[in-house]
């Protein structure tokens, strides 16, 4: 289940996170902002 969540981040944030979600667009890598947001978490997470 998933739940919601809510974060602030600043401008350059979202622009890293907007242009990973355009290059991820031609590869299939990330359906959107809340998929990039999950992985980068879980990752820091795991510790790698």
């Amino acid at each position: 289940m998933k739940h919601r969540l809510s974060i602030s981040v600043d401008e350059e944030t979202v622009a890293l996170i907007q242009a990973k979600l355009r290059e991820g667009r031609n590869e299939g890598h990330f359906r959107n902002k809340s998929h990039i947001v999950e992985f980068a978490v879980k990752r820091m997470l795991k510790g790698g």
